[in-house]
């Protein structure tokens, strides 16, 4: 799917997303120096940051495969060879390898290849915008876990919201609470302060959906705004706290705004 079709931005390419798994990995990586691997991690409840590493490494495996296999319908099972590391010193390693395949994958994947998705976009670059986020969400919370600092580029940013909007109507088989977000026609705004992204969705009896032309004025006013900068929108969309406290706004029908937090959770 075309960004620009909902922000008002212009794409950030596969080839950004395919970068970008790797150096967010890395930076994952570089959080696990010297870190207990039991420590709590705030963004995942009951988590420790080895869980954290353990899920974000077995995803890039698992997405890796289905991209090698160009799947063309669900897959009726989630196993793939972990290659689990033999002690506790290993895991840093067997992520960057993780990385490392992904990279092999991309490299031979043609990203408008056509294969099953769970999303809206139905081709392999589903997969690999996917991945990164996925990485890059779970980066800030293993930064969180070990006191760091986070940053985030604000176009990535953006485009991981766009991503997760856009995605998340579809996301009811993981995520039944979203079967929730109906409506007859209200409206909340999600708006980017620092960089370009501007999204309305409209909620309908059937469900939900980010509009076209979003960044319109003619789109007109919204029941309700969430806005901020980039990075604190995308971790706030992710049920996780801004990095500097009350640095996104929320504004207009406070039910609209209770009740898509409660749903949307991924």
């Amino acid at each position: 799917m075309n960004t620009s079709d909902t922000s008002g931005r212009d794409a950030v390419t596969p080839a950004v997303h395919r970068a970008a798994v790797a150096a967010e990995t890395a930076r994952l990586v570089a959080a696990l120096d010297g870190a207990e691997l039991s420590l709590p991690v705030p963004g995942c409840p009951d988590w420790t940051l080895l869980d954290l590493v353990r899920h974000t490494g077995s995803v890039q495996r698992w997405f890796s495969l289905l991209l090698r296999q160009r799947i063309q319908e669900p897959p009726r099972s989630r196993d793939v060879e972990l290659e689990l590391p033999a002690d506790d010193t290993g895991w840093a390693d067997w992520l960057t390898a993780a990385a490392e395949k992904a990279a092999d994958t991309f490299a031979e994947t043609d990203p408008d290849a056509p294969m099953w998705a769970w999303g809206a976009d139905h081709h392999a670059r589903f997969w690999m915008r996917r991945m990164l986020f996925e990485t890059l969400v779970h980066r800030t919370d293993a930064e969180r876990a070990v006191g760091a600092r986070t940053e985030i580029d604000r176009v990535l940013a953006a485009d991981g919201v766009d991503e997760f909007l856009v995605n998340l109507p579809f996301a009811t088989s993981f995520a039944p609470g979203v079967a929730h977000l109906r409506g007859n026609g209200e409206t909340l705004r999600f708006r980017c302060t620092d960089t370009a992204g501007d999204w309305l969705v409209r909620l309908r009896p059937d469900g939900f959906g980010v509009e076209p032309g979003a960044g319109d004025a003619a789109a007109g006013p919204a029941d309700a705004v969430v806005q901020g900068a980039a990075a604190d929108l995308l971790l706030l969309v992710y049920g996780r706290p801004a990095r500097d406290g009350d640095s996104v706004e929320k504004t207009g029908d406070e039910e609209l705004l209770a009740r898509w937090f409660t749903h949307s959770a991924f």
